[in-house]
């Protein structure tokens, strides 16, 4: 039987850094919301969240009169810039042990010393919160993915010499599908490199005109489709052929395809006049889910259930959008899908993310 987290406080350090994303499930919270330690079935598991936001003043300043277009318009809107003490003590609160830090790509459209300079920025600023914090924060590198030349170049510098994990890049770059060649040397340095990507969506702005409306369906449909048509091209195009040792985390629990993959197998059989004969996949569209990596941001057991059933418990890591308000009980959440073993739900909790970025967990 799973055992209940301690109520114990966790330590807070001080410094100053500035951060971005996460919290609202609360209804599916357990009546004491668990804190650190967190344990399974008698063992202390270092919980892992790999999907929460940072943002540097220092960055934002670089764009002048536009500074504030890159802050989201929500709630958690402030706390993308906070000091450190107010970060760890709302981890501490949602028991999460680390961060693995990211920053959602505002500077696709800039120009190449632009991109270059706030990419420099970001990676440093993220680069000394890490080594400040090495316990409690893991950080995605920010890249110019515009420039796939650059992108690769700063995606070396910031594995082997600033110690961050992988990079955060978005669903496409300004429309343009990473299936593209272009973005192959990026690919190609990253898979050298063991590097992790982390795939957030920025809605599809080609759908704008339809988002309109209430619900802001902008991002309740739009970011999950975003990721869900990243994830196709890079299945469909054989991009994941070209580089099977990609390691991929796509964010909000992989959009649609998680829910819907099967329809895939059956695409090019029913329509092979829409599918490109000369593309010889080794594998079948869902098979590859399971080479890819999920967060758990799907909000009640049933979808996590269902999530796990798709691609594997080994395949899910946890994710909150900390410190904007989506799920404030992660690790509740996974408490609470009773589907899952207690190996499952410590592997969930961080020890996949742990084997994924190399982490040596005690």
């Amino acid at each position: 039987m799973t055992t209940r987290r301690t109520f114990l406080k966790g330590a807070a350090a001080s410094g100053i850094a500035f951060c971005s994303c996460g919290l609202l499930d609360a209804a599916h919270a357990q009546p004491k919301a668990q804190r650190l330690p967190v344990m399974v079935n008698g063992k202390r598991v270092k919980t892992i969240d790999v999907h929460s936001h940072c943002l540097f003043h220092e960055a934002l300043d670089l764009l002048g009169p536009d500074k504030d277009k890159p802050l989201p318009p929500t709630k958690g809107q402030q706390e993308h810039f906070i000091g450190v003490e107010q970060r760890l003590k709302a981890m501490d609160a949602m028991a999460i042990d680390m961060e693995i830090l990211s920053i959602n790509p505002f500077w696709y459209g800039g120009d190449r010393d632009l991109a270059g300079q706030i990419v420099k920025v970001q990676n440093e600023k993220l680069a000394e919160l890490c080594a400040a914090h090495p316990d409690r924060f893991g950080a995605f590198a920010s890249l110019s993915l515009q420039f796939p030349d650059l992108a690769a170049q700063q995606l070396e510098t910031a594995i082997k010499k600033q110690g961050l994990r992988g990079a955060a890049i978005g669903g496409s770059v300004l429309g343009e599908d990473f299936s593209d060649p272009k973005f192959h040397p990026v690919w190609a340095k990253a898979e050298e490199l063991g590097a992790v990507l982390f795939v957030h969506p920025q809605s599809t702005p080609e759908l704008g005109k339809r988002f309109k409306g209430n619900g802001w369906l902008s991002n309740t449909i739009g970011n999950p489709l975003d990721t869900t048509i990243a994830l196709q091209h890079l299945i469909f195009e054989g991009t994941l052929d070209r580089f099977p040792g990609l390691k991929i985390i796509a964010a909000h629990g992989g959009g649609y395809l998680g829910s819907y993959a099967p329809r895939s197998d059956h695409a090019c059989f029913v329509s092979p006049q829409n599918c490109n004969a000369d593309i010889k996949l080794k594998k079948k569209p869902t098979e590859y889910l399971n080479q890819l990596y999920f967060d758990a941001l799907v909000f009640t057991p049933e979808a996590l259930r269902h999530l796990v059933a798709q691609v594997g418990a080994s395949q899910v890591v946890l994710g909150t959008d900390h410190p904007i308000p989506w799920e404030e009980h992660p690790v509740d959440h996974v408490f609470a899908t009773a589907t899952l073993s207690d190996k499952q739900k410590a592997a969930i909790l961080g020890g996949n993310a742990a084997r994924l970025f190399g982490m040596k967990v005690a």
